[in-house]
Order: C-alpha cells, then sequence, then structure tokens
C-alpha cells in the first residue's frame, strides 16, 4: 500500500471538515472524491500536514486547534468600507458573504458583519479563522 510521504504527493481522497460540535461544514463523502496534490492550495496546510503518513485505505479524524487549522481571527482583516466605494448594484446583507474582483481581476471574499446607512463592515479572515475543527480524511490511492 502506498503512503504519502512528500509535501507533493498526488492523491485521492474523501475528507469532510466540521465543526467539533460535529457541524459538517464541507464533505466529499458521498460524493465524488478529490483528487490533489499537497503543497497546491487546495487544501490548508494544517490539513495537508495531517495527511502525511497515511496510507491507501487508511481513515482518520484529527481533531485541530485554531492555530493548527485556519488560524486565528486577525482584526486588522476587519474593515469598515463606505457604501459609496463599493461597486454599484453589489446586494448587501448582514451575514452574507460578499465577493469583490480587484482591478487586476482576482477575486476574494468577505464576510459583511455589520451595515450600516452609510458603511458595512467586512471581515476578510477565513470562515474557519479562531475555531476549533474536525478534519476526516480516508485515502483511497497515493498516486
Amino acid at each position: 500500500m502506498n503512503q504519502i510521504t512528500a509535501p507533493d504527493s498526488f492523491l485521492t481522497l474523501h475528507y469532510r471538515i466540521a465543526t467539533r460540535e460535529g457541524e459538517e461544514l464541507v464533505s466529499t463523502f458521498g460524493l465524488s472524491p478529490a483528487t490533489l496534490q499537497l503543497g497546491s492550495g487546495q487544501l490548508a496546510e494544517g490539513l495537508e500536514r495531517c495527511l502525511l503518513g497515511l496510507r491507501e485505505g487508511e481513515r482518520r479524524v484529527f481533531d485541530l486547534k485554531p492555530e493548527e487549522a485556519f488560524g486565528f481571527a486577525n482584526p486588522a482583516l476587519l474593515e469598515r468600507i463606505a457604501l459609496s466605494a463599493l461597486p454599484e448594484g453589489i446586494a448587501l446583507q448582514e451575514n452574507a458573504l460578499v465577493e469583490f474582483t480587484t482591478p487586476e481581476g482576482r477575486s476574494f471574499s468577505g464576510f459583511l458583519r455589520e451595515l450600516t446607512a452609510t458603511h458595512g463592515l467586512f471581515d476578510f479572515n477565513h470562515p474557519l479563522a479562531g475555531k476549533t475543527i474536525r478534519f476526516e480524511a480516508h485515502i483511497l490511492s497515493v498516486l
């Protein structure tokens, strides 16, 4: 059985990310498995570290503290933006994810935490920053 030994390994797996309380956030179980290359940014570094050393057919569950998974929320990534500075036609609703596009055409998202008549408070942290998560992986093949 092949083992994941390199930080740039190609592999096919099923995985689930859930809160510590068991609320499922992302899962490929019941769907097509994911095929990816470690180190390519498809999974967070902390999740990839969990996979190193696992063998084909192995299934494991990891409980990861924030610093082991998506890090802590960074207060510098909270930004109050004037509504007049936002693109026209953008739909704004509190507790919604808003997609932004840079002049270079890159996309990024911010969570609208608070909305007033003149400003929006956007959180550009990863949605799982500061959370302890449960990561389950079932390795199907190591290529």
